[in-house]
């Protein structure tokens, strides 16, 4: 373990013990039951907070002029509209988990349409992201953020970690680190819809708005195929939209109501998720150590303080309960997490570091994993000449 680079978290991630992982019972047994209930009118409380929030985003964004000069202004817009549109984000990711509303109809509605005005197909990420919670941190049968294998077979893991070292130590610490973070939050999203870009080997190169040849149906069986393709009509209506909006005001003011602030909010979705399933001093584990249980408690939580909390819904700070149970609602979660922070203390992981220090730290240092083979868990590598 000399290669790694310790985070907050201090290589606690690394000590945890079988025995320190709770079954779903126990996890069960904590959390009173109310927790696991959604309640409608609570959701659509937190819906509308969020459209009121980025109705009075969009009505300033209205009075900037479209200018050149305006065009500083119009940066800032795209972070800040970016930053409370992910509130939108969030919630259909609740809706897409069955966290909403014990009415299906008004939540999948609901997820649909959110998620169909920021370009995500709905039915096709639902899918994934299912496969995504079962196979936490599985180097085998993971579907996103599935590390390069030092040496791997090729069969189940992921091939090329041994030349991804040679590459990084050869561009160096910081310029490596500069790159991943400008691969990840600009192309990383589009890049995993149209590719499957960091899914594990088992999926092959997947696109979630074609679901047959050329590109892998492994992550579409049966009736999912179907699902693929209504996504894509939400999808499509969106983009005919925005087209009309262009032909009738042009490309400027639609590149800064909504693209800009677009390419913000799958920056932040991007950074939840890498930082959620990804640290330098957090195993993969393979097929034989793996358990559910002990792939969600490889989550997690982050320190993204009161705002950013506020505005999205508490998804980066309460992610270890999300794992273990989606369907605890948003609003639930925060409170849930200080009871599995107290009773499973040795296997909850939350780590301080604030969030520019953890996203430097994870695009540095998180290269590759080798196979520790006494222990079936992959430890992230790091071989800088510093």
């Amino acid at each position: 373990m000399s290669n790694i680079n310790f985070s907050g978290l201090k290589g606690k991630a690394l000590e945890i013990k079988i025995s320190d992982i709770p079954s779903l019972k126990e996890f069960q047994n904590i959390i009173p039951d109310q927790y696991f209930k959604s309640i409608t009118r609570v959701s659509l409380r937190y819906l509308l907070q969020t459209i009121l929030i980025q109705s009075a985003v969009i009505y300033i964004g209205l009075s900037i002029p479209f200018t050149p000069k305006m065009i500083p202004i119009w940066i800032l817009y795209a972070f800040i509209s970016g930053t409370t549109a992910m509130g939108f984000w969030v919630i259909a990711h609740e809706c897409g988990h069955g966290a909403f509303s014990k009415n299906k109809i008004l939540e999948t509605t609901i997820g649909y349409i959110l998620h169909s005005l920021l370009l995500v197909p709905y039915f096709s990420w639902q899918r994934s992201h299912a496969v995504h919670h079962r196979f936490t941190n599985n180097v085998t049968n993971g579907e996103t953020h599935v590390p390069l294998v030092v040496y791997g077979n090729g069969i189940t893991e992921k091939v090329g970690g041994e030349k991804e070292l040679a590459f990084s130590s050869y561009l160096g610490k910081k310029n490596y680190g500069l790159l991943q973070l400008i691969l990840h939050l600009i192309f990383g999203w589009p890049a995993y819809l149209l590719t499957g870009s960091t899914g594990g080997i088992k999926y092959g190169t997947s696109n979630h708005f074609w679901p047959i040849k050329p590109f892998s149906n492994a992550l579409w069986p049966s009736i999912w195929t179907r699902k693929v393709w209504i996504s894509d009509i939400g999808v499509s209506l969106t983009i005919f939209g925005l087209i009309f909006l262009v032909s009738n005001y042009g490309i400027f003011p639609i590149m800064g109501i909504y693209f800009g602030p677009l390419l913000i909010v799958n920056c932040w979705l991007v950074i939840y998720t890498w930082l959620h399933h990804t640290d330098s001093d957090v195993p993969h584990l393979s097929n034989s150590e793996f358990s559910f249980m002990r792939g969600a408690f490889l989550s997690i939580d982050r320190p993204y303080g009161k705002i950013l909390n506020f505005l999205h819904h508490n998804i980066g700070s309460s992610h270890v309960v999300h794992h273990v149970c989606p369907t605890i609602p948003h609003y639930h979660a925060k409170k849930a997490t200080s009871l599995i922070q107290k009773a499973f203390k040795k296997a909850y992981l939350y780590n301080p570091d604030p969030i520019h220090k953890a996203l430097w730290n994870v695009a540095c240092n998180c290269v590759a994993v080798k196979s520790e083979t006494d222990k079936g868990k992959y430890i992230w590598q790091s071989s800088y000449k510093e």
